[in-house]
């Protein structure tokens, strides 16, 4: 099917950094089952497949497709986001491991259907063990194209058997664990009168301003796609919009911080001069390195950890495989309030940041799947 497999990850087979290999292969973090780089010449599809547990059944996760720096870096964010979804997948009650991909390069410019095709045969290789679905650069459209060479595919247009666009629920959740977020730091489940910042409008950067705007929340966005920032704007004139995540993180009487783009957003840069009070959004991998969580905590900042309250999308997408019904995935969803709370809760009596409490919860319900 002119297709080539890369399984052998030892620095003799690839190029790849040893912080990459030690990432791979780090065992206080549960280690990773597979790595599968993909290549097709005909295409041009460069992608990276990794699988990080399936400890509560097949890995579930999107695919990613950006223009990285380097394969070195594809490579590492596919390690980390791959990670992310088992954790994620473990607090939202799903019977999914932790699986991600990543495509490598511009989607605005060899984005094709011969590349997604080709991309859809690797899935299939692994014969279920991993099941994709929509991400940063890809959509519902993309994925009815996988579709057609992988049956482990979701995220597929209504008219294709799918649940369709996965982002409607990322948000309602992502608004759940702000709610929960208001409840522990003010004691009021709501964000009306609240100025919450919001860091990217794309996909559920726009649903997410639609909850906060009905709730009775002041809204400023930045985003870097100009004709993002247009259309909310044009929409909803009472928003407010900023150069960009520099000026938001640092705007004035600012209550919450919504992430809502590529990870890394929290870092020994940003967290200094953040204004908010709580930080909640739906980027993954919000944490640039282990302690920032510490220092969000040292400044009193409340931080919602990512992986639990933007699990709606993919309590979405898990619905799909047994038979989609919106109104119980959104209930699910909505449980995301509660799970949130929980661990605020457990942070407190274990005296530690919510993202490890968030951390030693999912890790009891990997280890539980893996003694089943």
């Amino acid at each position: 099917m002119g297709v080539t497999t890369v399984t052998d990850v030892r620095p003799s087979a690839v190029s790849v950094d040893s912080g990459v290999l030690q990432s791979l292969f780090r065992s206080e973090q549960g280690g990773h089952e597979q790595v599968v780089l993909c290549q097709d010449r005909a295409s041009g599809l460069k992608a990276v497949i990794a699988i990080h547990s399936t400890a509560l059944g097949p890995a579930l996760g999107g695919t990613r497709f950006h223009p990285y720096a380097s394969e070195e870096e594809a490579v590492q964010d596919a390690l980390n986001l791959s990670r992310g979804m088992s954790y994620k997948n473990a607090l939202a009650g799903l019977d999914h491991g932790g699986g991600k991909a990543v495509i490598i390069g511009d989607p605005d410019v060899i984005k094709t259907e011969e590349l997604l095709l080709a991309y859809g045969r690797f899935v299939a290789s692994l014969g279920g063990r991993y099941v994709t679905a929509c991400d940063v650069g890809t959509y519902v459209a993309d994925m009815d194209v996988v579709a057609r060479t992988n049956k482990w595919t979701t995220g597929r247009s209504p008219e294709n058997g799918g649940a369709g666009d996965s982002s409607v629920l990322t948000a309602y959740g992502v608004f759940q664990g702000m709610r929960a977020s208001a409840q522990h730091q003010w004691g009021d489940p709501t964000l009306r009168g609240r100025k919450v910042g919001i860091a990217g409008v794309g996909k559920v950067g726009h649903h997410l301003v639609e909850h906060l705007l009905k709730d009775g929340a002041e809204v400023v966005i930045t985003d870097v796609r100009s004709e993002s920032v247009d259309r909310i704007l044009a929409r909803h004139p009472q928003v407010t919009a900023v150069a960009d995540t520099e000026a938001l993180i640092r705007t004035e009487g600012l209550d919450v911080y919504a992430p809502c783009a590529l990870g890394g957003a929290l870092s020994d840069e940003s967290v200094p001069v953040l204004t908010a009070k709580v930080v909640c959004g739906a980027a993954n991998n919000q944490l640039a390195h282990p302690g920032v969580e510490k220092d969000l905590s040292d400044r009193g900042i409340l931080y919602a950890p990512d992986y639990v309250v933007n699990a709606g999308g993919v309590i979405q997408v898990a619905d799909e495989l047994h038979g989609f019904d919106f109104d119980r995935c959104k209930a699910k969803a909505a449980k995301i309030f509660d799970t949130t709370l929980a661990i605020f809760a457990r942070a407190k009596t274990d005296g530690i940041p919510p993202a490890a409490a968030a951390d030693r919860l999912a890790e009891a319900r990997m280890a539980e799947g893996k003694r089943a």
